[in-house]
């Protein structure tokens, strides 16, 4: 990508429009001043000692002030080059590039500013076995030794999407994902587990589960990353300074190995004769009197994960016939070294179906989970309220067994929901996620499917969770029509510490245990130093000429 020179000036005929963009000017400078003061400080110190620098910075994915107006302008820039010498002093832009240097230096991602993890990021691609689907035909099986970046390693993210043969992506109005989780264990060593073992025959003295960090109970949402049809547009990036660590020797049984197991559950909808239903499980479109394990199904029960197990068939129009496709799971991991630079972060995953108990004196510790993973949601014409605006909104509080700050966020639903949020006993809003659906045809833009959900990054710090404290997790779903198994599922990432900052006023004044004559100089100059901006800025205003503009230097 090219390296570019932004030329950045701004002119208006009238004083009202002059006023208004002095004042967009100030506001820009006095936001990024509180919330990141160090960072100018930083700055202006090594401007004091030369005037000769290079620049280079990358724009973080999130501005920090992505609703101001100037950063939205400024957005497109991937790399910004300056360079100060006495001719370069002359020219009558030097001032606006002044000014957008230090905007874009404001926006610093937080690891640069608290020295994150500088390791090499691995990327590694790799498939599922095969399995071959014909119109309106289930796949859900639990694929076990399957390929996995090995050793002593933080996870950064995990994506997947459904291929054919060919390698092209397949369209989740032809075959649905339902979901693809992967989870860790151990295994003995010596012993041998098939791809295709059965989990539930599995002899458990050569078998460990190494489960996420909770809360449900044992074998329930115990995977790493779990995603569905919303997998081509959910972002899973773990922020720097952090990873979810694995492969630690200390944690692995005495005698055991650490493996990674796959479970992939897909629905082909080709010909089927509601693709809607076919993807909710509803028993009367799979037909079916049992379990997957042999038991009989309850006379109340619509719909669900028992009804479309492996090899079960949902009803296709009458006459409709159609090819058996060969289909993989392209799964895509990235990760890097772990070392000291590297924080861990665990894994927690709430259930809103969760009918937990707390038991006596526990803070939800020793509580006693009860996660059900899927549930119905009624037509409003079959419960005769609309008053509630025809959305089936459900709450539950849950006890935090842990404390931490959180990193990272993001809900899962099916069709028909409309968001999910994890608040604080006060009604403060901790994360919130939203679905995303598509509106097309192709492969990440299927009309009426979700093919996103957004996510949640806190700034480090801003968020923490106290251990004990009570959680509020709130559902929501459109209730225009029945759908059956649906699921609401809350995935957090947790870290225990915080990066420590480097070379800051904290921390000299941390050192020092109080303010210093040398932190009071600094700010100063860092206040000299907006002034000075801000002067150069209206200046320069004048001078400039035919509104915004960016101007390439190289490829």
């Amino acid at each position: 990508m090219g390296l570019v020179v932004a030329r950045f000036c701004v002119s208006s005929p009238d004083r009202t429009g002059s006023l208004r963009k002095s004042q967009l000017i100030f506001s820009c400078l006095v936001y990024g001043a509180l919330i990141q003061l160090e960072s100018w400080v930083s700055f202006l110190k090594s401007r004091l000692h030369s005037c000769s620098y290079l620049l280079q910075v990358s724009l973080h994915p999130v501005p920090v002030s992505q609703n101001i107006y100037i950063y939205k302008r400024l957005y497109g820039l991937t790399r910004v080059v300056v360079n100060c010498n006495d001719r370069d002093m002359e020219n009558n832009n030097q001032g606006w590039l002044l000014f957008v240097e230090i905007l874009l230096l404001l926006n610093l991602p937080y690891s640069l500013a608290f020295g994150g993890n500088e390791n090499k990021i691995n990327t590694a691609v790799f498939l599922s076995p095969k399995f071959v689907l014909g119109p309106g035909s289930v796949q859900n099986r639990f694929y076990y030794n399957v390929d996995f970046p090995k050793g002593h390693i933080a996870l950064k993210s995990f994506n997947v999407e459904v291929i054919d043969e060919a390698g092209n992506p397949v369209p989740l109005h032809e075959t649905y994902l339902h979901h693809c989780a992967v989870a860790r264990y151990f295994v003995r060593k010596g012993v041998e587990i098939s791809e295709f073992d059965d989990h539930a025959k599995l002899n458990r003295s050569d078998y460990i589960s190494g489960r996420n960090s909770g809360i449900c109970q044992d074998k329930m949402v115990n995977q790493y990353f779990g995603i569905g049809s919303e997998t081509r547009k959910t972002a899973t990036y773990i922020p720097d300074p952090y990873g979810i660590e694995i492969g630690n020797p200390a944690e692995i049984p005495s005698g055991f190995e650490e493996k990674w197991m796959l479970n992939v559950h897909a629905i082909d909808t080709r010909g089927v004769e509601d693709k809607l239903g076919c993807t909710e499980c509803r028993r009367d479109l799979f037909n079916v009197t049992i379990d997957g394990y042999g038991r009989p199904l309850r006379p109340e029960y619509k719909g669900g994960l028992l009804c479309c197990y492996n090899g079960t068939q949902c009803k296709l129009k009458q006459g409709f016939e159609g090819v058996r496709r060969t289909n993989y799971v392209r799964y895509t991991v990235k990760w890097v070294d772990m070392d000291s630079s590297v924080l861990p972060v665990k894994i927690y995953i709430f259930d809103i179906t969760d009918a937990w108990k707390r038991t006596r004196n526990s803070t939800g510790i020793n509580a006693e989970h009860q996660c059900r993973v899927e549930y119905d949601i009624e037509p409003c014409r079959a419960t005769g309220l609309a008053d509630d605006g025809c959305v089936d909104t459900r709450r539950i509080s849950l006890d935090m067994p842990f404390g931490g700050y959180l990193i990272y966020g993001v809900g899962h639903e099916h069709a028909g929901g409309t968001g999910s949020a994890l608040y604080r006993e006060d009604g403060r809003v901790m994360c919130s996620s939203f679905p995303t659906y598509g509106e097309g045809e192709e492969p990440g833009n299927e009309a009426g499917y979700i093919v996103g959900m957004t996510t949640c990054y806190p700034r480090p710090g801003a968020i923490e969770i106290s251990r004990g404290e009570t959680l509020i997790l709130e559902f929501n779903y459109s209730r225009i029509t029945l759908h059956t198994g649906v699921m609401g599922l809350f995935y957090i990432l947790v870290a225990d510490q915080l990066p420590k900052p480097i070379h800051t006023l904290h921390t000299v004044n941390q050192i020092q245990d109080g303010i210093t004559p040398i932190a009071i100089l600094w700010a100063v100059v860092a206040m000299i130093g907006v002034v000075a901006v801000i002067a150069v800025a209206i200046h320069y205003r004048f001078k400039c000429g035919g509104g915004y503009g960016y101007e390439a230097i190289g490829t």
